[in-house]
């Protein structure tokens, strides 16, 4: 054999073992869906909470039972409450004969029983008590019942297309009361990033209120019934839930280096499962995110406005700005351009867009934030330039 013959036969054995590595090799984005972690629930969600963004969906939008997971609505409703100022942490809530009367999970408030609006958050986010829900869901729209209206409505308002609730509190296994686990993720990110008080709560692993009632006073202990607040160092909350028809469901919140994310487990086989599963998407969440955030502090330059009666306008970003990388992108690499006019022309008005920030990552776009007028200003008029013009000659 020649040696160019050599050359050539060494040649064709490179490339096939290449074709060969290549076909073992597996595909990138189909290790990213199903082969990156491994549950053992049937539908699960794992997304970022200042971004929203999906990371991992496992039949996300299977519509199942969400038991006491329900009380995350409840828990929505009544922090917005608080922030409408409608109600007071330190406002008294008398417990009725029908929020005695719940069953499954509960606190044993008593008919006639005082207990502040506080202590309820507590028992409803720490012991997942559902007379706990009831009274507050009585407290804050009359009954229970007008309450689960108020309920629905918000699920409508998020866009929550699989989602109807029939209590507020999750112990009904109707099949008229369901969601999803893309559902829960929605309500869950709407409360714990318009209310992150709501941690205050959720973090809670045991704390003792006191019953008083006409028998005198007796302490309570509330134990959490997220195990997963001892079992992984970064949980914050948010909670779980049980009935025979709805299997195990979890909510989990955790932070770790500022990233915030959610993990919902829906109809696991057993606790334990559950709380696993939820580990396993947190951990993977971590490995994979890198999260870029401008709070947009820099100060933006007036802009010149043309026949107005000032002759700039002050300008100011609309919001803060975030991005959440999982592709392995270096997210200090992304660049932010102002993205405004030469000048405006009168008349100009506080709050309207005069442009945007726009970020870019490898030369592709990835987002925008407005920037807005901080001003307004009028169009100038006769007497308006006749003053300029006597102020330059006199000043």
């Amino acid at each position: 054999m020649s040696v160019r013959e050599r050359r050539c036969a060494v040649s064709r054995l490179m490339l096939t073992v290449m074709v060969f590595m290549l076909a073992l090799a597996p595909a990138k984005t189909s290790y990213a869906a199903e082969g990156a972690v491994s549950i053992t629930a049937p539908s699960a969600i794992l997304l970022e909470v200042s971004t929203g963004k999906v990371i991992y969906e496992k039949n996300a939008d299977q519509v199942c039972s969400p038991a006491s997971i329900t009380k995350i609505m409840t828990l929505l409703l009544i922090f917005e409450a608080l922030d409408k100022g409608e109600i007071k942490l330190d406002d008294e809530v008398i417990t009725s004969e029908h929020a005695q009367s719940m069953g499954g999970s509960q606190v044993f408030l008593e008919a006639g029983e005082l207990q502040t609006v506080e202590t309820l958050i507590k028992c409803i986010a720490v012991a997942s008590g559902n007379d706990a829900a009831a009274a507050m869901a009585e407290h804050l729209a009359g009954s229970e019942e007008a309450f689960v209206g108020r309920m629905n409505e918000k699920a409508q308002q998020l866009g929550m297309t699989n989602t109807t609730f029939e209590d507020c509190c999750g112990l009904t296994d109707s099949d008229g009361h369901h969601t999803s686990a893309r559902d829960v993720a929605i309500m869950s990110r709407e409360l714990v990033y318009r209310y992150p008080d709501v941690y205050r709560y959720t973090g809670i692993w045991m704390e003792d209120i006191t019953h008083t009632t006409a028998r005198g006073s007796s302490p309570f202990t509330l134990s959490s019934t997220n195990k997963l607040l001892k079992q992984y160092q970064w949980a914050t909350g948010l909670k779980t839930g049980f009935t025979n028809k709805a299997k195990f469901c979890l909510s989990a919140t955790a932070r770790r280096d500022d990233v915030e994310l959610i993990a919902v487990i829906m109809a696991a086989p057993d606790s334990k499962s559950r709380f696993a599963d939820a580990a396993a998407l947190l951990n993977y969440g971590y490995s994979v995110s890198a999260l870029y955030r401008d709070e947009n502090k820099d100060k933006i330059p007036d802009l010149k406005v043309t026949e107005g009666v000032q002759e700039s306008v002050p300008l100011a970003y609309d919001s803060s700005f975030s991005y959440l990388d999982v592709d392995g992108n270096d997210v200090e690499m992304i660049q932010k351009n102002l993205l405004l006019p030469q000048s405006a022309k009168a008349p100009v008005r506080s709050g309207e867009k005069a442009g945007e920030a726009q970020y870019t990552l490898n030369g592709k776009v990835i987002g925008s934030v407005p920037i807005l007028y901080a001003a307004s200003v009028k169009k100038a008029v006769y007497r308006d330039y006749l003053g300029k013009i006597l102020r330059y000659f006199l000043l």
